[in-house]
């Protein structure tokens, strides 16, 4: 339930110019509290046997600072993340979000985020997930001009308003 409330499974796309295709997928599994209630993300932290507690300065109207329990590594993900969720579905919303998050995790296990293809699946699904924002990888002129692995039929990597 921890997790159904503070939560957040994510796969950001950013722009890393020392990757293959300029691009970097990074699944990121968070969660979040107030300063004073850091002891949950320390026990996570403990439970799972991996990640990291961060403390970060609000800019909004609490006066607390957040701290933040994050695991990025793939296979921590993978071996640590997803099975446990798995074995403990989640009952909100989120679920959709974790098992969008787990498919991704696998396709980047796969290699399929090193083509662009691939990397273009996994983008229409992260722009799925959450505040459901459009992916600035499907936007860009690089994946536009990318074919893919399927097809090559670029209509399928044009965006559609």
């Amino acid at each position: 339930g921890f997790v159904d409330g503070e939560g957040c499974f994510s796969a950001p796309i950013f722009r890393n110019r020392t990757c293959r295709l300029g691009w970097q997928v990074q699944p990121t599994f968070a969660v979040v509290q107030g300063e004073r209630s850091v002891g949950g993300l320390d026990l996570l932290k403990q439970y799972f046997g991996c990640g990291q507690v961060g403390r970060f300065v609000r800019h909004d109207n609490h006066r607390e600072p957040l701290c933040r329990y994050v695991v990025r590594r793939i296979v921590d993900l993978e071996v640590r993340i997803i099975p446990f969720f798995e074995v403990h579905p989640l009952i909100t919303a989120k679920a959709s979000d974790f098992s969008k998050f787990a498919a991704i995790v696998r396709m980047m296990r796969q290699g399929r985020h090193l083509d662009g293809g691939g990397l273009a699946e996994i983008a229409k699904i992260a722009e799925t997930m959450n505040r459901r924002q459009p992916s600035r990888y499907l936007e860009s002129s690089e994946a536009i001009r990318q074919p893919r692995r399927d097809d090559n039929r670029r209509e399928d990597m044009v965006r559609t308003p």
